[in-house]
């Protein structure tokens, strides 16, 4: 098990793309990656902030490689072209990690798509950009598949009736069914992978309370979520990196098996080392999980292969 970055294994010639990876716990898990010897393919939305990122890194030294790339998961148009420009460039993939997301927004926000954002972007675009690098995953020895989920999964109903929450919005329950949803992908991949002979290991991780954007936000942009983090951050939460290991160890972990789940091991999984998790009960139902992968790929137009 990987408890701290010293455990990390060598990982010289593998190859790992972060999303959300400006900051936060992208940017960390991108640094444990690199000094361990990856190439790490970093992707966010702001230039300047790559640019920042991959500046901090660099600062460290890290015996392997770092690169950065805008990509916009607010848009499925996007998330296609970058995805196409990676398998451009890669001849495999080892290990993706679908980090990025938004959290509980006070009022309802949309995609470029029409999706609404928390939904969209931390459940549908990563269902479409995992398919679309489903290929170049399938190339390397031993590649993972890791969706960051949250604790508030627990909390989480997949809605059917209004997934885009156009008759009713609860910031942290949107968000609650985003992180639900990718329990239920992870386990649904899982699933496949094996029954489709797609040779990918899928494993879910959940980074506690950590102090990452969560705590940057200004009183006007704060919302419930916000408001609970910060009372309750002084005795439970932990650093940005601290709060990436469990994201590192589902990437790393030699006796990680399809459909793991990684989170802190103190306080509830409030924080501490990174230990295997219990998954919510929702994420068990096969029926919901097996119809959320089929409404996803109608909604992407996507379609995953069935070998």
């Amino acid at each position: 098990m990987i408890h701290a970055e010293n455990d990390i294994p060598d990982l010289s010639g593998r190859i790992a793309l972060v999303t959300g990876a400006t900051s936060g716990l992208g940017l960390e898990a991108s640094r444990m990656l690199a000094g361990a010897g990856a190439r790490v393919l970093m992707r966010g939305r702001s230039a300047e902030k790559g640019e920042a990122a991959l500046s901090k890194i660099a600062g460290t030294q890290p015996p392997g490689t770092i690169s950065f790339h805008c990509m916009d998961l607010a848009s499925l148009d996007d998330v296609a072209a970058s995805a196409a420009a990676i398998a451009g460039e890669l001849d495999h993939l080892d290990i993706l990690i679908n980090n990025a997301g938004i959290m509980a927004p006070p009022k309802r926000l949309t995609t470029r798509d029409g999706f609404e954002a928390q939904f969209g972007t931390n459940h549908l675009a990563h269902f479409a950009l995992t398919g679309h690098l489903l290929p170049l995953l399938r190339k390397s020895t031993a590649p993972r598949v890791i969706s960051v989920a949250s604790l508030a999964a627990l909390f989480g109903k997949i809605n059917f009736d209004d997934l885009q929450a156009e008759r009713g919005y609860s910031d942290m329950g949107v968000y609650s069914q985003s992180k639900l949803a990718n329990l239920l992908f992870i386990n649904e991949f899982a699933r496949r992978s094996a029954d489709h002979g797609w040779n990918v290991t899928a494993l879910a991780t959940h980074p506690g309370l950590s102090r990452t954007s969560l705590f940057k936000k200004t009183p006007e942009e704060m919302g419930f979520a916000d408001r609970l983090g910060r009372l309750f951050s002084p005795f439970f939460s932990q650093s940005a990196a601290d709060g990436a290991l469990p994201l590192v160890a589902a990437a790393t972990d030699p006796d990680a098996r399809p459909g793991d789940y990684y989170g802190p091991g103190h306080f509830w999984g409030l924080k501490g080392p990174p230990k295997k998790a219990g998954q919510p009960k929702a994420a068990g139902h096969l029926e919901t999980a097996r119809r959320l992968w089929e409404v996803s790929e109608q909604l992407t137009g996507l379609r995953y292969p069935d070998r």
